[in-house]
């Protein structure tokens, strides 16, 4: 068998000698010899560098050691005087002994100014004088030498000593023989020896992994057949149809064949140039240097379709060593791509309509945003009809071809100057050919790909028509909206001459599609404005229409409803006896219709518990435990646990279960114009702003309660005493807090708000709603503000009643002739009789004190306390009894009676009007002194 340099040899001998020659004649061979001959140079220079650096090391290193023993010993104490003693060898040759052998030097000599030594480590030559130049010394410099000479070859240093004037008077010359110098760079030769055989090994070593790596690529190949490889690769590289590139990762063009270069429109000589140097367009530089893995990436570069992969080469290191690209022409595939690309574009826009219709509920907004979504992707302009009752939110009519008007909603276009009618007319669809009249009796979208031919529209609007083919509209699609098989408008796209294309089937297609997106918007959006529209006129109709009339106080206020939905919020002004308001505000949380029918509840519970007049925390016990009573019912969960008919577990599979009260919260305030106190009491509810005359603005501290519903924890009740002129602003917190402001940085506001003196309780609500009001609010607000007013201490009359029936007659008479004072004349008989029937009984069935008060406000009310809770109840009398008939007439006389109970007794009022009215007919007059004899 024959191989590649010829016929196979035979034996291991010849085996062995034809490897080794195949090896010696190929490139890897090569390289090992040239490699191996450069590090034997390599070491065997580092050697003798290092031979020769030790001994410069070595001598620099003996020429500091001397000079620095010498420059000590001649600075040594007692040196100098030692030398200008009569016997200095006697003096410094022990000395110098010592400090030899401490210093490590082999020789200390100490020398006159004449070289005349007076010691030396050799005692032979004490008295002889040194040889060599020693004139700097003598001069005053101390210097260093290599000396060659007797005694023996040495490195020396040379110091003068100083006497105390700074005059030479000796010398002091150490030194270290050059013997021993060498002896320190022979001792490291073996070292050095060593490190460069081993250099040499591993140089070699690593030459040999260099050349078999080399090898094992090559494939043990030779220069001449490396040169037929290449040859063949660059005919194939070159000759193939498929352009490859090659990019390092600097981004500069390594390598392009001929294809690539005709592909791409390469320049001359492109090699080494980064990618963005030739000439190509930017996204087609872009892609050959980004690197990015690519697989049959299409790309439009000039006026050809590529086909673009994009492969990285192998990794060094971890680092990329660049990409190779390949490329091929595609353009037979442009009309495919086009093709998939719109396909693409449309999903994308039919995803942004999915995303941009509907994010309000507001019918005109979707309408906007439907015509908005569609230009300039789809259409150049898109008109959206809707019918009239739709915009109002109202069921659209379920009859079919009866749709000749709707209201224009929206318009969208490329440019502003649109030919179509503007948002507010009415569009009549009279011919029935016309593409939107025919979309709306076929139920599904009608293309008119040329407006010329579309005679029916034409002879619709003969002038409108005229002018919006002159603007350039050619094609039409109209796609009636429709939601649940109602129509509730009509979305119209159209193509002007910025889109010389006209609509064709997959575009009616795709537009009805959009159209049917809009519509299921469009009808949320109109259910919504519906539900919106009942809950505030529900909402309204269970607030207070006309606030009562009263005197305690003067108000103004404000109730906004949500944007997004009517909540519970209500306020409320309630007259009380006595000349006294209750001031009401409260908060049902939720939104909707069940939330404005919870409040108009509570509201009128809150005014029946009103009637009883009871003190703020005991009327808002009674209130939660009328709502737990609520709950019950409405929820099914009676005491019995919810067992008992029409309870929560007899509701049918997926009924919605009922929904309760809980969550509401409640602020009841009563303020008395005649003492001034202001008592209130909060269930879970914000606590009032109180601005004093001057201005100051606080917020009082409430008792907490829990809202209504809860249940189990009593209320607790402020009271605070106002001075003349204050005022009270109660408020939800809808008006203090939303999403992006919390509680405590709205009452800041509130406070900041309401600090500015001399304005009207309506213009305070005014400013106050133009400083906290949120662009969107996100829950009701209720404003109240209330001027407190004091009642004049000349329209109040006081008596103290003694606890004896003789009593009655005078406050009676003192009664009566305050009423003559007042100009109340008219009033006098019915007031007298009222307070001696009242009195008559405090004094015979109540307990002390006894006092009598009338207030002159918009009705005279004439007031009777004791200290005992007994109430009368009015009842008839038959002819046989002796008593019984006294409040019968304070019933018939008063407009108004009552009791109201106290924390130590009651008060039983009764009020007269003003006006007077018809006195009851009576079949005999009465004795006023007869009624003290009367029961109750």
């Amino acid at each position: 068998m024959t191989g590649r340099f010829g016929r196979q040899p035979t034996g291991w001998g010849s085996r062995l000698f034809a490897r080794l020659s195949r090896w010696a004649h190929s490139v890897a061979g090569q390289v090992f010899a040239l490699q191996a001959m450069i590090v034997l140079l390599l070491i065997a220079a580092a050697a003798a560098a290092l031979v020769f650096q030790a001994r410069y090391d070595s001598e620099r290193d003996a020429r500091h050691r001397s000079l620095a023993a010498a420059e000590s010993f001649s600075h040594s104490p007692g040196v100098a005087s030692a030398l200008l003693s009569a016997d200095p060898t006697a003096l410094l040759q022990p000395l110098a002994e010592a400090a030899r052998r401490g210093s490590g030097v082999d020789f200390i000599a100490v020398m006159n100014i004449k070289g005349v030594r007076y010691t030396d480590s050799r005692p032979e030559l004490i008295g002889r004088r040194a040889t060599g130049d020693l004139s700097r010394a003598v001069a005053g410099h101390a210097f260093t030498e290599t000396f060659r000479g007797e005694p023996s070859d040495a490195v020396r240093a040379i110091v003068p000593i100083f006497n105390a004037d700074g005059a030479v008077i000796g010398l002091v010359g150490t030194g270290i023989d050059i013997e021993n110098v060498s002896q320190v760079v022979e001792g490291q030769l073996p070292l050095l020896l060593g490190a460069a055989a081993g250099a040499l090994l591993l140089g070699t070593g690593g030459a040999a992994l260099v050349s078999g790596r080399l090898r094992r690529q090559t494939r043990g190949l030779g220069a001449a057949e490396m040169s037929r490889i290449n040859e063949h690769h660059e005919a194939v590289l070159h000759a193939v149809r498929e352009g490859v590139v090659i990019i390092d990762a600097d981004q500069r063009l390594v390598l392009a064949n001929d294809e690539a270069r005709r592909l791409l429109g390469l320049p001359p000589d492109p090699e080494n140039r980064h990618v963005t140097d030739l000439g190509l367009d930017p996204r087609t530089a872009e892609l050959l240097a980004s690197g990015q893995v690519v697989t049959d990436h299409v790309h439009l570069a000039g006026d050809r379709l590529l086909a673009f992969n994009v492969r990285p080469t192998a990794q060094y290191k971890g680092m990329s060593t660049g990409s190779v690209v390949t490329l091929r022409d595609s353009t037979e595939l442009a009309a495919l791509s086009g093709r998939a690309e719109v396909a693409r574009g449309r999903l994308q826009l039919l995803y942004d309509a999915g995303v941009r219709i509907g994010t309000t509920l507001d019918v005109v907004r979707t309408a906007e945003e439907l015509s908005e979504v569609a230009v300039p992707r789809f259409a150049d302009f898109v008109t959206v009809e809707l019918l009239e009752p739709v915009l109002h939110g109202d069921e659209p009519s379920l009859i079919t071809g009866l749709y000749t008007e709707m209201r224009r909603a929206a318009i969208t276009g490329v440019r502003a100057d649109s030919p179509l009618q503007p948002v507010g007319d009415i569009i009549r669809f009279v011919f029935p050919t016309a593409p939107m009249a025919a979309a709306l009796d076929a139920g599904h979208a009608v293309l008119a790909a040329d407006l010329n031919a579309a005679m029916g529209w034409r002879a619709q609007d003969s002038q409108g028509t005229r002018v919006a083919l002159d603007y350039g509209l050619h094609s039409l699609i109209s796609v009636p909206l429709q939601a649940r098989g109602v129509v509730l408008g009509m979305a119209n796209f159209w193509r002007a001459a910025d889109t010389p294309e006209a609509f064709d089937e997959e575009d009616r297609s795709f537009a009805a599609e959009l159209g049917a997106r809009a519509a299921v918007s469009i009808d949320n959006a109109r259910r919504f404005t519906r539900e919106h529209a009942m809950a505030v006129t529900l909402q309204r109709s269970l607030l207070p229409r006309m606030l009562p009339a009263q005197n305690a106080v003067h108000v103004a206020h404000r109730y906004l409803p949500a944007k997004a939905g009517v909540g519970g919020d209500w306020f409320d002004v309630i007259p009380l006896p006595g000349g006294r308001v209750a001031l009401v505000v409260g908060d049902v949380v939720g939104h909707g219709v069940h939330a404005a029918a919870t409040m108009g509840r509570l509201r009128t519970a809150v005014h029946n518990f009103s009637t009883l007049d009871l003190p703020p925390d005991e009327l808002l016990g009674h209130l939660d435990e009328l709502i737990n009573r609520i709950d019950q019912n409405d929820t099914g969960r009676g005491l019995a646990g919810g067992d008992e008919p029409g309870s929560a577990e007899d509701a049918p599979d997926g009924a919605a279960e009922p929904a309760g009260v809980t969550g509401a919260t409640c602020l009841y305030t009563v303020y008395d114009p005649v003492s001034g106190r202001c008592v209130m009491a909060s269930a879970g509810h914000p606590g009032p702003a109180l601005i004093r005359p001057g201005g100051a603005v606080e917020f009082p501290e409430l008792p907490p309660g829990l809202p209504l519903g809860v249940g189990g924890m009593p209320f607790e009740a402020a009271e605070f005493t106002l001075p003349e002129g204050s005022r009270l602003v109660l408020f939800t917190d809808g008006l203090v807090e939303d999403r992006d402001r919390d509680f405590d940085t709205g009452l800041r506001l509130l406070g900041e708000a309401l600090a500015r003196p001399g304005r009207s309780a309506d213009q305070a609500c005014s400013d106050v709603l133009a400083t906290m009001l949120f662009p969107v609010p996100s829950d009701d607000i209720v404003l109240l503000v209330a001027d407190t007013r004091r009642l004049e201490a000349d329209r109040i009359a006081e008596w103290e009643v003694p606890g004896e029936a003789s009593a009655v007659s005078r406050v009676r008479n003192a009664g009566a002739a305050q009423l003559s004072a007042w100009g109340l004349d008219e009033l006098s008989f019915p007031a007298e009789l009222i307070l001696s029937e009242l009195i008559t009984n405090a004094i015979r069935y109540g307990s002390a004190p006894v006092r009598v008060r009338l207030l002159r406000d918009r009705a005279l009310v004439c007031e009777v306390s004791d200290g005992s809770s007994t109430s009368p109840h009015l009842r008839y009398a038959t002819t046989t009894d002796e008593g019984g008939r006294g409040l019968f007439l304070v019933a018939q006389y008063a407009a108004r009676w009552g009791t109201r109970y106290t924390e130590r007794g009651k008060v039983i009022w009764a009020e007269l009007p003003l006006t007077g009215g018809p006195e009851p007919q009576l079949t005999d007059p009465l004795d006023l002194d007869a009624l003290e004899d009367l029961a109750w």
